[in-house]
């Protein structure tokens, strides 16, 4: 009984009563100042205000690495270390700047001083230079500092339209079987390029092939099928997106050496019935686009489609995440801007999945720095 009593959370009110008397401390000027001076305290103090300062600072962080991409800087430093005269001239840009500009990115991690005034990649800018689905996410990021140049009136729902709504239109429409090839362009092209990482993460963590045959709902160009097809040579492979995405995936395939195993469906999947037979189905960065009406439609057409024996295999960012708790704020704002769409936490997905008629519900978080959750669920019998 005392190893139970012990196991179980604090109550709320004592929670409650804890963070008011925190609270009362740490806004206290004598504390503050006293904690900022004692010797076992004054670690603590400083990490907490290095901290403070990386938050109001974080959005000038975040320009000096779109800068970085914008302008090349990471390409033109795998090629050598660059003087800020030599980045000047590659880059058109003044020397002062390309001087600013190194330190900066020095400052960062992106890149090192590597001494007699010339500078070389860093640690963090050598991993957007060997991937590109970094850079695109990156560089894809002005549409959301452009929604966020008034954080307060996107909050209050002051912004008609915004510029991730655009640029993910089949978040603001009502038919987006509708949507063009020019529309769907360029963010099929994103996803396309920053998929990888993530589907590494999911096929890292689940074994595919144990199973028979795949459906990739929400799809995009067939990145995430490509990838099953490297780990599971005898799957038979889906790919279910909009028309004019599934026009993409199809051209994408045909050239690909497992063309003859994969089949692409376009269609809506808040209207359309998925294609039925797989014993695998999975939906990777696409519940999260959802409200929770659509998001139960979702798995419910999911859970219609799937086999008897068959398994839902979910991946993408989750709320609430021990040690990733910062992705769940970036995703919170993220999709506010484009409009629909929130992360949620395991809990939350769990209640959808348990809804739409799954059990067997499991969670296994990425080891990489994505940290993706990774969610299987079984149908109920």
């Amino acid at each position: 009984m005392a190893n139970r009593l012990e196991a179980l959370p604090m109550p709320v009110w004592s929670r409650n009563s804890f963070g008011a008397l925190r609270d009362r401390i740490l806004t206290n000027p004598r504390f503050l100042s006293w904690a900022g001076a004692f010797p076992l305290t004054r670690s603590i103090a400083r990490r907490r205000a290095g901290d403070l300062f990386d938050l109001c600072a974080g959005f000038a962080y975040s320009q000096v690495l779109f800068a970085c991409v914008k302008l090349g800087l990471f390409d033109l430093l795998r090629s050598g270390p660059l003087s800020p005269e030599e980045l000047a001239a590659c880059a058109g840009i003044p020397m002062d700047a390309a001087g600013r500009l190194l330190k900066a990115a020095s400052a960062l991690r992106l890149a090192e001083d590597r001494g007699g005034g010339r500078f070389g990649l860093g640690p963090l800018g050598a991993a957007v230079a060997g991937n590109p689905g970094i850079a695109a996410m990156i560089e894809h990021h002005a549409h959301l500092y452009a929604d966020l140049a008034d954080p307060v009136a996107l909050l209050r729902g002051e912004k008609s339209t915004t510029a991730l709504s655009a640029y993910w239109p089949y978040a603001g429409t009502a038919t987006p079987s509708a949507l063009g090839e020019d529309q769907v362009a360029p963010y099929s092209r994103l996803m396309a390029l920053s998929l990888p990482l993530v589907a590494e993460e999911v096929l890292d963590a689940y074994p595919i092939a144990r199973h028979r045959r795949l459906l990739d709902v929400g799809g995009g160009e067939g990145v995430f099928i490509a990838a099953a097809a490297a780990r599971a040579r005898e799957l038979e492979l889906g790919v279910f997106d909009l028309p004019a995405v599934a026009d993409r995936a199809r051209r994408r395939l045909e050239e690909s050496e497992f063309a003859d195993r994969a089949t692409v469906f376009g269609g809506d999947f808040l209207t359309d019935p998925l294609p039925e037979g797989a014993d695998l189905i999975s939906l990777v960065r696409v519940i999260l686009d959802h409200d929770d009406t659509n998001a139960l439609r979702i798995l419910k057409a999911v859970r219609k489609a799937l086999s008897r024996d068959g398994t839902l295999l979910l991946g993408e960012p989750l709320a609430e995440t021990p040690g990733a708790e910062a992705v769940g704020a970036y995703f919170t704002f993220y999709l506010m801007a484009m409009g629909r769409g929130r992360p949620r936490s395991f809990d939350e997905l769990k209640t959808l999945l348990t809804e739409a008629g799954f059990g067997r519900i499991t969670l296994v978080i990425g080891r990489r720095v994505l940290r993706t959750g990774i969610v299987t669920a079984r149908p109920h019998a």
